[in-house]
Order: structure tokens, then sequence, then C-alpha cells
């Protein structure tokens, strides 16, 4: 096991890894812009070192000085968190070049998976379902326009190193194609400086349905069940849950077991989430994180399994110690993402909070690093929190969270919190009969 870990990050995730470091016995070093000196983790931790002023690029994307954090320190692993750093392959080749393991999968498989075109190539070896599409990047308009006839309007260009809905635009016939076609690849181009982009078929009403896995590397993996993240607004998810409410259990072990199967051909290591569009009772692969996801926690209280510690324990060099077998499921779980921004404009709302009253009791979970007197800074994402709450059943967990909104309280800034209540009144939401086009159509209401 570790000694001493360094957690190249920052908010609920730091600690949320610091906790977990705690419980095993495992020495901590937080690391920190000038923003975040006074951060929940940095008050926490055995250790802290500042690595760079406000922005992100000078400070927590700042490789050169994490891995000076580490060896001033002695910590002789990091756990990335998720963003930032948390999928960057060179990174992990740079740690390990220094004696420094990154917890997290290969290298190798973070390439792998951080490559849209190179993914969906992957995961059809392996003998996952995937969108039809173009099996590599479009050549140019005339190239597009070929690939849409062949597979069918609507189509969705995306970017190839793309993610957060940029370089991804729809043409819903071929009048629309080459605008699309263009638009997208100088979005691409400005945001991850590759414009190269690729077709696929666009679904009209999909769920997005994701998948989590763990494994050890060896050839050990095992899936822990779904969870349902169709609500969304501009691509960003805002409310997780599972199990999800258009599966059945038959549906739900199927593309599980074809997931941990594909898992264990590639000897993954770690914790990832295979990711799908879900319509008309077929699954269609859109992507692989290689990291912890912002809602695994819906995860942990479906199966009692800590994924942070199991992250630790893997890239320790630990074997999995279960099957898939060991594997239970016991009840309904949802996540709303507290983000500090006005719940009907989105602005975001920096500021100190005056006051926090976070809700408790049975089958509530708060994982939040504010606190009353805490500055919230203007550099970096909104996420300030997040409300997981636990049911035997969907409508036990929809009336404990209803509950549990009412009780959590944050004063001297805007929070969503206003935004969920008032979706635990909407019928469908009730039902559970949404897709990622749900959201967007509410707020356009309004």
């Amino acid at each position: 096991m570790f000694d001493k870990v360094l957690i190249a990050n920052r908010g609920e995730i730091a600690l949320r890894v610091l906790r977990a470091c705690r419980e095993l016995g495992i020495a901590t070093v937080a690391v920190h812009s000038t923003a975040d000196e006074n951060a929940m983790h940095v008050r926490l931790a055995d250790e802290s070192v500042c690595i760079g002023p406000p922005p992100a690029r000078d400070s927590y994307l700042s490789i050169p000085a994490i891995v000076a954090a580490c060896e001033i320190t002695g910590a002789d692993a990091v756990h990335p968190g998720y963003g930032f750093l948390s999928e960057n392959a060179k990174f992990a080749d740079i740690l390990a070049e220094h004696g420094i393991t990154f917890i997290g999968p290969s290298a190798d498989h973070i390439r792998i998976m951080g490559d849209k075109i190179e993914a969906k190539r992957t995961a059809k070896e392996l003998g996952i379902p995937v969108v039809p599409g173009s099996e590599g990047g479009v050549a140019g308009v005339a190239d597009g326009r070929r690939i849409a006839k062949e597979i069918g309007y609507p189509v969705i260009i995306k970017a190839t190193a793309g993610g957060g809905g940029r370089g991804m635009k729809v043409a819903r016939t071929e009048a629309d194609l080459e605008q699309a076609l263009l638009t997208a690849q100088s979005e691409a181009k400005a945001a991850f400086g590759n414009d190269e982009v690729y077709i696929e078929k666009y679904l009209e009403k999909p769920r997005h349905i994701e998948i989590q896995v763990l494994g050890d590397g060896k050839g050990n993996a095992v899936h822990l069940g779904e969870r349902d993240c169709s609500l969304q607004r501009r691509h960003q998810k805002v409310w997780e849950e599972a199990h999800s409410p258009a599966l059945n259990a038959s549906q739900r072990e199927q593309i599980g077991e074809r997931v941990a199967v594909a898992m264990r051909k590639l000897k993954y290591s770690g914790a990832g989430t295979v990711e799908f569009l879900y319509e008309n009772g077929e699954f269609y692969f859109i992507e692989m994180n290689t990291r912890l996801q912002v809602e695994h926690p819906v995860t942990e209280m479906l199966t009692g399994l800590d994924l942070v510690q199991e992250q630790i324990r893997i890239a320790a060099g630990a074997e999995l110690g279960y099957s898939q077998k060991d594997i239970t499921f016991q009840g309904h779980a949802i996540e709303c993402r507290i983000n500090a921004e006005n719940a009907r404009t989105f602005a975001p709302s920096p500021g100190k909070i005056e006051s926090v009253h976070v809700p408790g009791g049975l089958g509530v979970r708060v994982d939040s690093a504010i606190y009353a007197g805490y500055r919230i800074p203007p550099y970096y994402d909104s996420l300030i929190g997040k409300l997981i709450v636990f049911g035997k059943t969907r409508t036990e967990c929809m009336m404990r969270l209803k509950r549990a909104l009412g009780e959590f309280v944050i004063e001297g800034v805007d929070t969503t919190i206003p935004l969920f209540q008032a979706l635990l009144k909407e019928p469908d939401i009730i039902d559970g009969n949404y897709d990622i086009h749900w959201l967007e159509k509410y707020l356009a209401r309004d």
C-alpha cells in the first residue's frame, strides 16, 4: 500500500479522496492554487503545497508543479480525481518516469479512450455496440456527404478530441451538412487544437446510460450496474440516478456483462465508465471515461463499495478480490449536482458563503467542501456540492430527495437547489419519463 498520496485536484472530489486515504491509513498531500489556500481539503490534509496562481493552467494543470510537489513531500502516488489531469496520458507517463504511481488506468488505455475514433474502433473490436457512423475522421465535405447518405439523416458531427458539447453539430438534411461540418471543425480547432471530426447517426430521443466498471489490470473486471444521466443541460449532467427507470433487470445484466467481458479482454485497470445512448431497446457506445465520475456516489449507495478506495488498492497492485456474482444491488439512488449558479439563468455565482445547513437523516449523503465563511473563487467549475439520496424504492428515494432539498440551506450565493425542487413537481420526472433533450426543452418553456 502507498505511504503518501498527493491529491491533484480541488473542491469536493479532493476532500472525497482525502477521506478514502485516511480510512486506509495513508498520509495525504493537498496541492492548491493561491485562490484555494483556505479550501477544506487544504485544511484537513497532512501536508499542503501551493502550486501556483489561480488560473488552472498555471496550477492544477501544471505537470511540473505537481511533480515537484510530489518530490518535495515524498508522495509515492497521485490521485487525479476527475477533470484537470485525470485523463492525461502524458501526466501518467511523466509520473511513472519519476517513480510515482498514477492512481488510474494505464497511459495506453487513457490514450485509446481519449481519442473518440480510436475508442469507438476499440469498443467495436471488444464486442460493445456502437452508433453507426464514420470509421475515422471525415476528410472533407464530399466525404461527409457520402457518409451521411450511407447512415441516413439526421447525423451528428463530433470533434475527435471533444468534450463538453464543443465541436458538436447536428445536420438534419444534406443542405445542413456543409455548414454544420465547417462549424464543428472550427470549434474543435479553437477548443482542442485539433479540427478532426467524425460523423454518427443522430438519435432523436435517446437516454444517456453509463456502466460503471472496475478492473485490476490482470484480466479481472466487474460491472457495478448502470446510471441514468439523461437530465443534462448543454451536454453537462445535472441529475443522475440508478437504477435507470428505462431498463429492466435483464437489460441491465446483459449490457453490464457485455461491458465487463470487454474490460477483461482489455485488461483494464482501475475505475472506468462506459457511456451509451439508449433508444428503442438498443445501446450505442459513445465514449469511455478512464477516471472516477462525478456521479460515482450513486453506485456506491447501491453496491456498498467505496470506489475511491478500490482505485487506490488496485493501483497499489491488489487483485480485485471478488467476481461478478459477489456484486449485489440494493434500492435506488439519485444525485443532484449543486452548483453556485442562478437556478433560472445559470449565471455563475461566486462569492462568500454566509451560512450553510446540510440535510441529514437516513439515506442522505452530501459530498461538499464548502463551509460558512468560505469564499467560492470565480476561476473554476461552479460545482460546490452533491446531494445523494438513497431509498428502498424510487418512490421512497424521490420523497427523501424532496425532504433533503427542503433542508439544504446555502446563503450568500445563488445555487441550483430551486431547480431540483421544481423538477420534483414535474410528472415526467416523477414517472422517470425523460431523455437527454428533456431538460433543455423544460428550461426553454420559461
